[in-house]
């Protein structure tokens, strides 16, 4: 029986002063229980090494997590916050009361070091984030030396023993390695604990949520069943050079997908049908090898619902609810913001096939917020596809690369290098010493593929500017044009259109929503399929996952893996005779190529023209060359914001032990230097629906469906968090629940044709950064 002195761990939402349905902190299906055994099933799961010791500490941490809600100060914040509208996760972030460090220092006292740092920084940060070990502001030292409401007087002894556990032996030729891999775990149960804690709280304030989940294990067996028969309906009849080698390609992967677990590479040339076979591969790979999920990573540069769309074309006529069976998860639309609400929303990638960029997936495995580090858990033990590896950026390239490494060797995880030219992260002796171990090559023979599958020359067409350009795609009825930055392709498209009008030029960029990029694809694919006039400017977001076919390609100077994927839409079926890829330099006194990524990536593709020594430019031997000038001879680069500096993860012999800058390493590490957040478009009834729904869950205070945050994806552009935050105060947009940007008039700031327009010039200034 329950009574007012019952020590709670949250109020009802339905019932707030009703302290009989709250949900208790102690018993069977109290809130400490169920954190303490969801997060040692997700440790089971989620460590390989040591796999007897990693779910005890779980368990533990489970049941420590929330000892200062043991408080009479904070079960009166409790009743106050019920009685007041408050929410008491919040309180931990604005300074009304601290229930997290009491696990911590608990943790502290009761296991030996280095084990009591392991369990205190997950603990510590289970609400506001995983903190730096020492640091003049927040840290773990002063949240272990800071002064709590007592609370171990109402907390049962039998809670707060530990078991006599020892840390097993941690994997690292090195002191600093041995670091870096014990920060890893601590972050691997970070992630077990808080997405343990959101489901038991999601368990009690939303059950209707809770019970829509996925209980049951994937079959990829049948999955994989389903796509072979898929594949044979589609393409079973298809012939020519390309089709039999897309044929052998698939061939490859379903052979391939029968080994173990471990680092494997998959070097197609665009249009070899790379996006299917890898998906091939890693559904049987799945089903052989009994791992979890399939992750299909592909660049920021890039749009994910193409891929998404054709995986749920392929199951469509699966037995099950597509929108649980893929996940389609964007950067940018995790809440910054610490409230349950938001928390329960938050994604934790519970889906078989998880499609997201290169950015959500690498800034996952470097953060420190409870809702990126949610999902970590699942990344172990799935197979993990990144399509064009060749992306990563220079400057992350040492720890994206050791993270890699770690979860093949450490966390069970297949990963799958896919690359069109050929793999520019393996070790290299003397040259790229950083590089990853041999992979397992799935076509045994790339450059006879490459051979076989080349259908485009590629060209240098000089410089041309905008009124230039536009008469060089005028020349040809059907024609596309890749150039690096949103104004570039708006400029672009406003010269073509006014020479040859509106009907036959369509644009894409990232500054349109999903939803209207899928629709004005699909009528660039009807009209290239019935031969009708048809010229396209694009930023690079066309060039991966996009299958379309254009007679001949204009890409603006960009990297020659790049230039390589622009080629990729020129001549895709092999069936025309001289068909052409023009690389052009653009006018830099009208557009001039962004500084950063793109601006090196030109430099060194440029560098390899104008040494005049090689007539194929996507030849192995050229590509060769490119990556020694971007990534090999990129030595001091290679770790530019030093994510992996020992400085950041170090053992000590003094509390706290473990000295890890996870706050810091999650703020440097960033694909992106600008910050982006997302501005909801309601573009067409649809969306306006979902918003509507968002509006009045704002006024009812109700939880934020999960179905609805996803949907509101496929209605959202990112911008830089500078123009969002003018956009913000100047009322073009509305915050609703805390987090979801609403465009307040879609008729004045969303072009039908261009996309977002916040001002007469607005996202385009290069100096920003803002690509795509």
């Amino acid at each position: 029986m329950m009574t007012a002195r019952t020590p709670f761990a949250h109020t009802h939402p339905d019932h707030p002063e009703a302290f009989e349905q709250w949900e208790r902190l102690l018993g069977e299906g109290g809130h400490l229980e169920a954190v303490a055994q969801c997060a040692e099933a997700f440790a089971a799961q989620a460590f390989s090494e040591g796999a007897a010791f990693w779910p005890v500490l779980a368990a533990l941490m489970g049941r420590w997590h929330d000892l200062g809600k043991f408080s009479d100060d904070f079960q009166g914040y409790l009743r106050a916050s019920a009685t007041s509208g408050g929410d008491s996760h919040t309180g931990e972030v604005r300074g009304k009361v601290d229930h997290t460090s009491a696990g911590a220092q608990h943790a502290m006292t009761a296991l030996p070091p280095p084990l009591s740092a392991l369990l205190a920084y997950p603990i510590a940060g289970h609400h506001a984030g995983l903190l730096d070990g020492l640091a003049t502001g927040a840290c773990l030292k002063a949240r272990l030396t800071k002064s709590v409401p007592d609370w171990r007087y109402s907390a049962p002894d039998e809670l707060l023993e530990a078991p006599a556990i020892e840390l097993p032996k941690i994997p690292g030729a090195t002191r600093e390695a041995i670091a870096f891999n014990l920060a890893f775990a601590t972050r691997m149960l970070f992630s077990c604990l808080v997405d343990a804690d959101f489901l038991a709280t999601e368990a009690f304030m939303n059950p209707q949520q809770a019970a829509q989940r996925p209980t049951d294990q994937v079959d990829f067996t049948a999955l994989d069943r389903h796509l072979s028969d898929y594949m044979q309906q589609r393409f079973g009849d298809a012939s020519g050079r390309v089709a039999e080698a897309r044929a052998e390609v698939l061939a490859a992967c379903l052979k391939a997908a029968e080994g173990q677990p471990g680092l494997y590479s998959l070097t197609v040339p665009t249009g070899g049908g790379k996006t299917l076979a890898s998906l091939a591969f890693a559904l049987r790979h799945a089903a052989c090898n009994g791992l979890g999920r399939v992750i299909y990573a592909i660049p920021f540069t890039s749009i994910i619902e193409q891929n998404a769309e054709t995986f749920r074309e392929v199951f469509e006529a699966f037995d099950a609810d597509l929108d649980e069976l893929i996940l389609e998860h964007h950067s940018n639309f995790d809440p910054d913001n610490e409230t349950t609400r938001l928390r329960l929303a938050s994604e934790n990638w519970d889906a078989p096939l998880v499609v997201t960029t290169n950015v959500q997936l690498f800034e996952s495995l470097f953060a420190n917020r409870t809702s990126r580090c949610r999902k970590l858990h699942r990344i172990a033990g799935s197979v993990i596809i990144l399509d064009e590896v060749q992306t990563l950026p220079v400057t992350l390239l040492e720890p994206c690369l050791k993270v890699l490494r770690l979860l093949v060797e450490q966390y069970g995880c297949s990963v799958v290098l896919c690359t069109a030219t050929q793999p520019a992260i393996e070790y290299r002796e003397k040259e790229f010493e950083i590089g990853l171990p041999e992979a397992i090559p799935i076509i045994a023979d790339a450059p006879a593929l490459y051979r076989r599958l080349k259908r485009v020359e590629v060209r240098d067409a000089g410089t041309l500017d905008c009124s230039q350009l536009a008469d060089r795609l005028l020349e040809s009825e059907q024609a596309l044009a890749i150039v690096n930055t949103r104004r570039h392709a708006a400029d672009l498209y406003r010269a073509l259109k006014e020479k040859a009008g509106a009907e036959s030029c369509f644009h894409l960029s990232a500054a349109m929503i999903p939803n209207h990029r899928s629709t004005r694809l699909d009528t660039i694919r009807q009209r290239l399929k019935a031969g009708q006039r048809c010229r396209v400017v694009a930023t690079q977001l066309i060039e991966a996952g996009v299958d379309v076919d254009f007679p001949v390609v204009w890409r603006s100077l960009a990297g020659l893996d790049s230039i390589a994927q622009a080629a990729g839409r020129c001549n895709r079926e092999g069936l025309r005779q001289g068909a052409i890829t023009w690389a052009f330099r653009p006018d830099e006194s009208e557009h001039p190529i962004p500084r950063g990524y793109l601006r090196r990536c030109a430099d060194a593709a440029s560098q390899v023209m104008a040494t005049g020594r090689y007539h194929d430019l996507l030849g192995l031997d050229t590509i060769a060359h490119y990556f020694r000038l971007h990534y090999w001879q990129q030595q001091s680069d290679w770790d530019k914001q030093g994510i992996c500096d020992p400085v950041n993860w170090n053992l000590g012999n003094q509390p706290p032990y473990l000295n890890f800058n996870f706050a810091t390493v999650a703020e440097r590490f960033r694909f992106i230097g600008d910050s982006q957040r997302p501005i909801i478009v309601p573009h067409d009834d649809k969306a306006q629906a979902l918003v509507e729904r968002l509006y009045a869950i704002e006024a009812s205070g109700n939880r934020i469906p999960r179905e609805l945050r996803r949907k509101l994806q496929r209605y959202s552009v990112s911008v830089a968090e500078r123009h969002w935050r003018t956009a913000l105060g100047a009322g073009q947009i509305e915050l609703l629940c805390e987090w979801f940007a609403i465009l307040a008039a879609p008729q004045l700031y969303y072009h039908p044709e261009l996309g977002l327009q916040l001002d007469a010039d607005p996202l385009y200034d290069p100096n920003e950064l803002v690509i795509g």
